[in-house]
């Protein structure tokens, strides 16, 4: 293998590694979503499904710029999805997803940049400052929870779930 596939390949590897990450928090954002429309906690619920649908799109750039190297993209979960959860058990569990993800995206744009690829860097340093968002609402939500208990969750008991109109799809092109 030459030097430059070698560095294509060290690229490659982190990038399906944070893909990996990125399926896990998915699956476990739209796990947490229904169970929190479930518990007629609306507002809370959307707004983690659209965190969901940041992490699908981040998947989704992850795997694009792996095909761009050359690579297969994996579509496989970094880790089981924790069901079950207490609401402000969930909110405590992401935000502490988030801080290692960022600290992982770190450590992956400096492996980029050691094997000569800015582009993947400027992917990751991106996604770092979204996923840095997603914390702070995180930590947000359970400083809520930990601190008004429930009358925070009756304040937001009974919103909608509602995440507005329907979004472009496959089946909805317009």
């Amino acid at each position: 293998m030459s030097s430059r596939q070698e560095r294509k390949e060290n690229v490659i590897k982190v990038l399906n590694e944070a893909r990996s990450m990125e399926l896990q928090a998915i699956h476990q954002y739209m796990n947490q979503h229904y169970n929190l429309d479930d518990r007629d906690l609306g507002e809370l619920a959307a707004n983690v499904k659209l965190i969901a649908i940041d992490e699908m799109r981040h998947a989704e750039a992850f795997a694009e710029r792996v095909l761009e190297l050359g690579g297969e993209p994996t579509s496989e979960l970094h880790g089981s999805i924790k069901k079950g959860q207490e609401t402000v058990e969930m909110f405590l569990h992401d935000a502490e997803a988030e801080g290692n993800a960022m600290e992982a995206y770190n450590q992956f744009a400096r492996v980029a940049s050691e094997n000569g690829d800015s582009i993947t860097k400027k992917l990751f340093e991106q996604i770092i400052e979204e996923e840095q968002e997603h914390l702070n609402y995180f930590e947000d939500v359970a400083g809520h929870i930990e601190t008004l208990g429930n009358v925070y969750l009756a304040r937001v008991a009974g919103t909608s779930s509602d995440t507005g109109g329907a979004s472009k799809s496959f089946v909805n092109q317009a």
